[in-house]
């Protein structure tokens, strides 16, 4: 089986009217995520359908440029290249992806994360030379920080970066990498050496095709393009330095804090394909003379999961909101989310599998593909035990700082 659930084996109905649920967002966010989600299900759906799982899929990421998706990423205008999304409508973007077709969700989440550092830090030439390319979707890019010792731990990362001349050569090893070994470009979190721990950390754009630069993919419970990367005297210029020597953590985290709290969209997108189903499910289903919505306990058990996909939502657009107001930096607030949505979605969607019974365990069936899914949020971008250090570290520095 590869690519999206096929329709008769339960993929995402066609997009309901507006939610009341969505009162808080304005008519131009509400737009921005009926659209998303419509375009996932009628043109990136298709696309993904009958795809090769663990794989990118380039034809995919030329349907999100053309359709104007990563345009929202990516912004061109008489000051250079930037960013023009903002945090809430990257959130409203994923969410509405997820709803209709994880794969397309994916790949536009994958080319902002991995690019977002060329952007914020690399040369006007840099930039220039590949940021068009990763806009029309003809450039992959990948975000490579994790390592085989250190996954979350960032400050514990061994690849080496050492001065050779007027540039760098790269030595070690990259795993769970996104678009790994396939993309053009990555973005590369390297040890420089200026100090202990994060301070000796540096960033660096490493095209795809370095000479030195080899790797493979991973197959993973989640249908992502992930993979391996090994850098053996990887050489690259000091035009590829991101940012300031020793700067690579900073930098590092300016990314997540942005793209955390859509990770915790991603997964209520995920969620609210898998209530929506079983709320249809429930009602047609005959059991014991009566429809399994008559039954209180599933009935509540759904609205009290609806409630806690709603809670989690919030507080996913509170993070967001917190971030397009210039809080910087985001990190509690984008771990808090990030740490609820992805664990709500897991409970909603499992108790979407357990409703709607075996049925659900068949390969190509929509809850299978979602159980699969759902279940890589709460490890990418930080695990939930590291996002929850991440919220209890800030709670304890603001009672040391009311002390003085």
């Amino acid at each position: 089986m590869s690519g999206e659930p096929t329709q008769a084996h339960g993929a995402s109905p066609p997009a309901s009217p507006p939610d009341p649920l969505d009162a808080h967002l304005s008519a131009s966010q509400r737009a921005l995520l009926a659209d998303s989600e419509r375009l996932a299900q009628s043109v990136f759906a298709p696309l993904a359908q009958g795809a090769e799982e663990g794989r990118v899929n380039r034809a995919l990421l030329a349907a999100l440029a053309a359709q104007g998706l990563l345009g929202r990423l990516f912004t061109r205008t008489a000051a250079g290249w930037g960013t023009d999304v903002s945090a809430v409508e990257l959130c409203l973007i994923r969410e509405g992806l997820a709803r209709g077709s994880t794969a397309a969700e994916t790949a536009f989440a994958m080319q902002g994360l991995g690019s977002f550092a060329l952007l914020q830090c690399g040369s006007p030439e840099l930039i220039e030379r590949w940021i068009p390319r990763v806009a029309a979707g003809t450039a992959v890019a990948g975000f490579a920080l994790s390592e085989p010792q250190a996954g979350s731990d960032v400050a514990a990362l061994r690849l080496s970066a050492t001065r050779d001349g007027g540039g760098w050569r790269l030595q070690g090893e990259k795993t769970w990498i996104s678009n790994a070994p396939q993309a053009d470009l990555y973005t590369v979190f390297a040890r420089t050496g200026e100090g202990a721990g994060a301070r000796g950390l540096s960033a660096f754009l490493v095209p795809g095709d370095s000479p030195g630069l080899s790797g493979e993919p991973l197959a993973l419970l989640s249908p992502h393009p992930i993979g391996r990367l090994s850098f053996q005297d990887v050489h690259v210029s000091a035009e590829h330095l991101l940012g300031e020597v020793g700067g690579g953590f900073a930098v590092a985290m300016r990314t997540l804090d942005l793209f955390r709290p859509s990770v915790g969209a991603f997964a209520l997108g995920m969620a609210h394909a898998a209530l929506r189903a079983t709320v249809q499910h429930t009602a047609q289903r005959q059991a014991f003379g009566a429809p399994l919505s008559a039954r209180q306990a599933v009935a509540h058990r759904l609205a009290e999961l609806a409630t806690q996909v709603q809670a989690a939502r919030l507080l996913v657009h509170g993070a967001a909101s917190a971030y397009d107001a210039g809080l910087r930096p985001n990190t509690q607030l984008a771990a808090m989310a990030k740490l609820m949505a992805t664990e709500v979605a897991q409970r909603a969607v499992d108790t979407a599998v357990q409703f709607h019974g075996a049925s659900a365990l068949e390969r190509g069936h929509l809850l299978e593909h979602l159980y699969r899914e759902v279940r890589a949020p709460r490890i990418y971008e930080g695990a939930s035990e590291v996002q929850r250090e991440i919220i209890a570290r800030g709670l304890y520095a603001a009672l040391a700082e009311d002390r003085r």
